[in-house]
């Protein structure tokens, strides 16, 4: 599935409890050839940014790093799988992965707005 991510904004639909992004998180994607970039930010979260890959096979490969409410930096790996929802949209299914603090695992869902 090739997908262009380029000016489209996600939103947070689900995460796990060891999770920071929550439903008032917004994304907003960029894409140039195979390199995604994105700026984000919600309740709980500052500021963020991502930078990665567009794989040919379709799934996103990316570090993540923000500021929390707490004022700490936060950063993660992150790998996406697209999938297209019966009204056209897109939902990425993540696996993460804290890089920082106790390097604790989840999985998120974000949907296109």
């Amino acid at each position: 599935m090739k997908i262009n991510y380029h000016n489209r904004k996600f939103k947070a639909v689900s995460n796990s409890d060891s999770g920071e992004v929550e439903a008032s998180t917004i994304f907003n994607y960029f894409q140039q050839g195979n390199i995604l970039w994105a700026t984000y930010s919600g309740k709980h979260i500052q500021f963020g940014t991502i930078t990665g890959l567009v794989h040919k096979e379709g799934h996103l490969e990316f570090s993540y790093q923000h500021v929390n409410a707490d004022n700490e930096i936060m950063t993660g790996l992150c790998r996406s799988t697209p999938k297209v929802i019966a009204d056209g949209k897109i939902q990425l299914h993540e696996v993460w992965q804290w890089t920082c603090k106790d390097n604790a695992k989840g999985e998120s869902i974000v949907e296109e707005i």
